[in-house]
């Protein structure tokens, strides 16, 4: 199991904090000017689906925000076909649905930090591990270096969208 992730430091003034109702017409504009690297889904759409987060964390001001993070928990009515296949393939743990952080604080360790929360909430709900799911087609090379570096490690394939988009199913373990 690789080691657990020491909480990495992260730009003054970006504290992580929960995901509030007044961040998601930003938020929404963040994730979706991330597509295709992460599936658009608009206002409506994340307000519903940050209700069925287990983990919903952003950091900065509501109207300028520079992450984004949502993790959803096993049980959670979520038609994803990634979610789908994590709780039939690997149902004990936290899945990450998406991370998204801005150009400007890209390289800052934010993202680092974002998925040491993540970790830390799969060892407090006994969790063994965290997963989610890379684009392969289209590619996202960057996304896949990331959590290559954070430990994640390839555990299956599958294509999604009608065959639009093949992605890489990848898995870390966690340490409690």
């Amino acid at each position: 199991m690789p080691e657990p992730l020491p909480l990495p430091a992260h730009p003054p003034l970006l504290d992580l904090r929960p995901v509030v109702e007044a961040d998601l017409p930003a938020l929404a504009r963040l994730n979706d000017g991330a597509v295709p690297a992460v599936n658009g889904i608009g206002t409506d759409g994340l307000a519903r689906l940050v209700a069925m987060s287990a983990l919903a964390l952003t950091a900065g001001p509501a109207d300028d925000p520079a992450a984004l993070l949502l993790a959803l928990a096993p049980g959670a009515d979520y038609a994803s076909e990634n979610y789908r296949w994590f709780s039939r393939h690997r149902p004990g743990s936290l899945y990450v649905d998406r991370v998204v952080v801005a150009d400007a604080v890209r390289g800052s360790g934010l993202g680092s930090a974002l998925h040491a929360v993540v970790l830390a909430e799969a060892v407090r709900r006994g969790l063994g591990e965290v997963t989610c799911e890379v684009n392969l087609e289209p590619p996202n090379p960057g996304s896949l270096r990331f959590h290559t570096r954070l430990g994640f490690v390839p555990v299956g394939e599958q294509d999604t969208d009608g065959g639009a988009k093949r992605v890489v199913m990848l898995a870390r373990g966690v340490q409690g």
